[in-house]
């Protein structure tokens, strides 16, 4: 999806080449990824000769509320707390981080 925000359309191709090198992924695993997320709607092809070019049908600040609502449901029973003790428990948050949440938490009082 990044590669597809960024260029707004590209071929398979095109999708692959724009990514990075290591790990390595093969034609038929990004392929796979670009029907899954078309299945989903996040993205629809438009035929160019033989190729499909494939671009977005979701903004991503669309998709990352729709994805985050779904992770809330799936995996903390549509708790917010829950998913924000998780991260917090993970300790992998820096001082800064930590300041912005406190702001934030300030400011929604």
């Amino acid at each position: 999806m990044n590669v597809l925000w960024q260029k707004s359309s590209a071929t398979v191709h095109e999708v692959l080449d724009a990514l990075p090198a290591k790990p390595a992924l093969a034609y038929n695993s990004v392929l796979t990824i670009i029907r899954i997320l078309e299945k989903k709607g996040y993205v629809k092809h438009e035929k160019d000769r033989r190729a499909h070019v494939y671009s977005t049908c979701v903004d991503r600040k669309n998709a990352t509320r729709f994805e985050l609502r779904h992770l809330l449901s799936r995996f903390f029973g549509n708790s917010h707390e829950l998913l924000v003790l998780n991260i917090l428990e993970e300790k992998a948050l820096d001082a800064e981080e930590l300041a912005r949440l406190r702001q934030l938490l300030e400011r929604s009082k």
